[in-house]
């Protein structure tokens, strides 16, 4: 580990979470296409930009799913989660700041009028069926796990893997996104809640974010391996 790896993680978990709220705050104008394109077109250019560097992880849940399935150390995956956090705070923090936050007049007249969300990743579900929507950010963060595993860990998607990991979290943001803000990150989840200060999800997310990387981590680590390996 070495200060471009970390470096890399940082920029590439900022880039990923600013465009992905700023896509979240426009929803209301041009629907849940904004945020599905808007973060999986962004994962895409990141992986291919940074891959190289860190393996372009920008993802707290994707990280532990790689450490529980021994493909990456303890001490590395710690200071990834770290840097990754750090990530989706500036960049929280900084658009919510650029454009005018909840008092942001154009914004608001913009928006037709809609509440300025600070690009939180919640849903429909999300008040009422907290748990629900934390089993449903389970299973997206199990599909998105899936297919770094088998497209980049594996390298069955060659030079494609960013497309196959891209697309995986536009369709699954595309799925779900009405119910439950598809955040399938928890550094994602976490820098919109703070600039909101709205905690009342995040345990819930942070569970089933988590265990959806561990589970998804267990069995490609261990079950659904190559032959050769």
């Amino acid at each position: 580990m070495n200060l471009k790896e970390l470096l890399a993680e940082l920029i590439g978990t900022f880039t990923l979470c600013f465009i992905g709220i700023g896509s979240v705050i426009v929803a209301p104008q041009f629907g849940i296409v904004a945020p599905a394109l808007g973060h999986g077109l962004v994962l895409v250019g990141l992986i291919f930009a940074y891959g190289h560097l860190s393996g372009a992880q920008f993802n707290p849940a994707v990280t532990f799913g790689l450490l529980v399935g021994q493909k990456i150390t303890p001490m590395k995956a710690g200071a990834y989660i770290v840097v990754q956090f750090i990530g989706g705070i500036i960049a929280a923090y900084l658009i919510v700041t650029l454009v005018g936050g909840a008092d942001g007049a154009a914004l608001t007249g913009f928006l037709g009028g809609a509440e300025f969300n600070y690009g939180q990743t919640t849903g429909f579900l999300t008040e009422n069926n907290v748990w629900q929507a934390a089993a449903i950010e389970a299973v997206l963060v199990f599909f998105l796990v899936s297919a770094v595993y088998q497209a980049a860990v594996y390298g069955k998607a060659g030079n494609l893997a960013a497309m196959a990991i891209g697309l995986t979290l536009a369709a699954c943001i595309f799925a779900t996104g009405g119910m439950t803000g598809a955040s399938v990150n928890p550094a994602r989840t976490f820098g919109p809640a703070l600039v909101a200060g709205e905690f009342s999800y995040v345990l819930p997310y942070f569970v089933g974010l988590f265990a959806g990387g561990a589970i998804a981590g267990a069995i490609h680590g261990y079950v659904l391996t190559p032959d050769e390996e």
